[in-house]
């Protein structure tokens, strides 16, 4: 379908900021930029408890901050890990998406603000959202969470990270894992999909700002294919959580996100596959100015509330 119109309102405008291009922005300029962008979301829920925390981590304490909607304990626990192409995004930039998630699926979200790139490059933000889901699953109680009840979520490059510990739980025998959320994920770092050429540019952030952030991340001579890099080339799916994978249709990354949900769906994991028509990659983050953004929040909060009470039963 065309370009959603609040999407192309929100575009002109973008054009006639006389911002410069993302890919023309330095690590720093693109960190201000995308903090800037943060009232885009629109207006956020207050909640009974909103607390900043560090945990243990591979190589350091990990910033993290828990979002309680209710002052009940025992709560389900979603581990959300923001986007930014690895080497952007913070506990602010998600902080309204973070609230409105809490709100409106009912469950603790315990943000993580993971290491970026290129100061610390690929494994460093794997393994530190690796690390965090652990120590949440083994501390729950701490946190007022129920360690039963675990999912994993993120946007972008924290869709990335959200599919890589789902594969590394598995894999390293880790705590229990019950639901991802993959919003938009960034999987292949090969690129080689349709939707890379067909919305590659014009789209809001294209190809080459989602190489720019591969190049930030991967080190070279690492290999692009590897799992823990592109989960899209993940040979064995089997036995991992239950997803919501969410796409736009105007996003380069459209393709990889749905060829993942395919994938899972053959290897027996139950998914929901939703593409949201005549939208761009980002737009989860501008409820305020898009439409459709609110829905596809509230759209996520609904598939893991479903998610915590299918467990339940």
């Amino acid at each position: 379908m065309p370009l959603d119109p609040d999407v192309r309102e929100y575009l002109d405008a973008q054009a006639a900021s006389g911002a410069p291009p993302r890919g023309e922005m330095s690590v720093a300029e693109t960190r201000e930029f995308y903090l800037g962008m943060r009232p885009l979301a629109g207006e956020a829920p207050s909640l009974p408890r909103v607390e900043d925390r560090v945990v243990p981590g591979p190589e350091g304490p990990v910033p993290i901050r828990i979002y309680a909607p209710a002052t009940s304990r025992s709560l389900p626990v979603l581990m959300y890990f923001h986007g930014g192409r690895f080497f952007s995004g913070d506990l602010d930039t998600h902080d309204p998406v973070c609230r409105m998630l809490a709100a409106e699926a009912g469950c603790l979200v315990a943000a993580v603000h993971y290491r970026l790139a290129p100061e610390h490059r690929f494994p460093a933000a794997s393994e530190d959202c690796y690390s965090v889901a652990e120590w949440v699953a083994r501390n729950a109680a701490e946190i007022g969470a129920d360690p039963e009840f675990v999912a994993v979520g993120g946007d972008s490059a924290g869709g990335n990270l959200a599919a890589v510990t789902a594969l590394l739980a598995r894999q390293r025998g880790g705590s229990r894992i019950c639901f991802q959320m993959l919003i938009y994920p960034m999987l292949d770092a090969t690129r080689s999909l349709p939707s890379h050429t067909e919305y590659g540019s014009g789209y809001g952030p294209g190809s080459e700002d989602m190489e720019r952030g591969w190049r930030e991340y991967v080190p070279p001579l690492t290999d692009r294919r590897h799992p823990q890099v592109s989960p899209l080339w993940e040979a064995d799916l089997r036995g991992l959580p239950p997803a919501f994978v969410l796409t736009a249709e105007y996003d380069s990354l459209r393709d990889e996100g749905e060829e993942y949900a395919r994938w899972l769906a053959a290897a027996g994991v139950p998914v929901v596959l939703t593409r949201y028509p005549g939208v761009i990659h980002g737009f989860f983050q501008l409820g305020g100015v898009v439409g459709m953004g609110r829905e596809a929040v509230s759209d996520a909060a609904r598939h893991l509330k479903r998610a915590f009470a299918a467990v339940r039963t």
